[in-house]
């Protein structure tokens, strides 16, 4: 607990903490070449891996052609993906809608008119609208150790000119403990010289699309639609090794956990015999806490706080302004269990931990 906190508080004061900023970087721990938590850059490839006991628990990506760093895969300590992985490398059987839908991943879908969250490449020229790309700009810091490590990372939100109105910077801390997995995100957004308006907007902010086995048993099509009103379709599919189902900390479950505020919602299921479970928890921090979840039975899980006009059918509206040069922080927590559920008050006790 110790060395975590010590993590989280360097990210708060990153990047105003010289260690990790304006170039003078701290010199990164070797990778541990058994055991631990490894942090690995791969630059040739465009993501840095990070390693747990020798296997891989996920890598942050920055593609070019996803329009926005990611973590993916994220594979529990059992050895289950709990990403789908579409559209980087499909599985049998698994949807292809939403092809923006990568891992996990933050951005939001109108911010100064501008949709972060719909872009991608698949998007075909009769929908181009005005569509903000996030440019991974550079791996600060990075380092590795027995049960955590930690990725500083910088990245650019540009609009359709490539003009920067967003700095982003943000901290990755990975643990393991036991059999269990933790990613803990603490993401800085600082505007430019103009004012930054975050929209009230559905699509947002903190994205997670989750793997078949954790999708919901479905028995209809679904038409879903993006933040300019364009269709998916999301048709009826085979319901065999899909067996998921939400929850979150006011005992709410399945699809009624659309739209609600909680302190934190959890997805759980079972492949081949193993159970495994995701749990994402807010921040009392947060802007507009507790979140809305915008969580669908076809695996989508994400946490928006930007969200509440329509999650609220019209009751609130809660846009977010950055004047010049203002920031603001998020700060996130996602475990992933392997094995039984955890239950409402053990998942309430580790809120109430990360909460302090």
């Amino acid at each position: 607990m110790a060395k975590f906190l010590l993590a989280i508080l360097l990210c708060s004061f990153w990047p105003g903490n010289q260690t990790f900023s304006q170039g003078i970087k701290a010199k990164p721990a070797k990778p541990r070449q058994k055991g631990g938590v490894e942090v690995i850059p791969v630059p040739s490839k465009r993501r840095v891996d990070v390693r747990i006991d020798g296997k891989l628990f996920t890598s942050y990506r920055y593609p070019l052609e996803v329009k926005k760093p990611i973590l993916w895969p994220i594979i529990s300590s059992s050895g289950h993906s709990i990403t789908r992985g579409f559209p980087i490398a499909p599985e049998a059987g698994e949807r292809i809608d939403h092809p923006h839908h990568v891992g996990l991943w933050f951005n939001h879908g109108n911010v100064n008119g501008l949709d972060f969250w719909n872009n991608s490449e698949s998007i075909g020229p009769e929908n181009k609208g005005p569509f903000g790309t996030i440019v991974h700009e550079n791996i600060e810091n990075y380092t590795s150790g027995k049960d955590l490590g930690e990725l500083y990372v910088s990245s650019l939100w540009k609009d359709t000119n490539q003009k920067a109105i967003l700095t982003e910077n943000t901290c990755y801390i990975f643990e393991k403990k036991g059999k269990d997995r933790w990613i803990t995100r603490v993401t800085k957004l600082k505007a430019g010289a103009d004012t930054v308006r975050f929209e009230d907007n559905k699509e947002g902010m903190l994205g997670l699309r989750l793997s078949r086995f954790l999708e919901m048993p479905t028995q209809k099509p679904e038409i879903y639609l993006d933040a300019k009103g364009n269709p998916t379709s999301v048709p009826i599919m085979n319901n065999a090794g899909v067996s998921g189902n939400f929850r979150n900390n006011e005992g709410v479950t399945g699809e009624k956990v659309w739209g609600k505020r909680a302190k934190w919602l959890s997805v759980s299921g079972e492949k081949n015999g193993k159970k495994t479970g995701v749990i994402v928890f807010d921040h009392p921090s947060n802007f507009n806490y507790p979140t809305h979840w915008h969580a669908s039975p076809y695996g989508l899980f994400s946490a928006n706080p930007i969200g509440s006009k329509i999650f609220s059918e019209g009751l609130e509206y809660h846009p977010k302004i950055l004047p010049p040069h203002f920031e603001m922080e998020f700060r996130h927590r996602i475990m992933i269990i392997s094995g039984p559920p955890k239950s409402d008050s053990q998942i309430g006790q580790l809120f109430e931990d990360w909460a302090k």
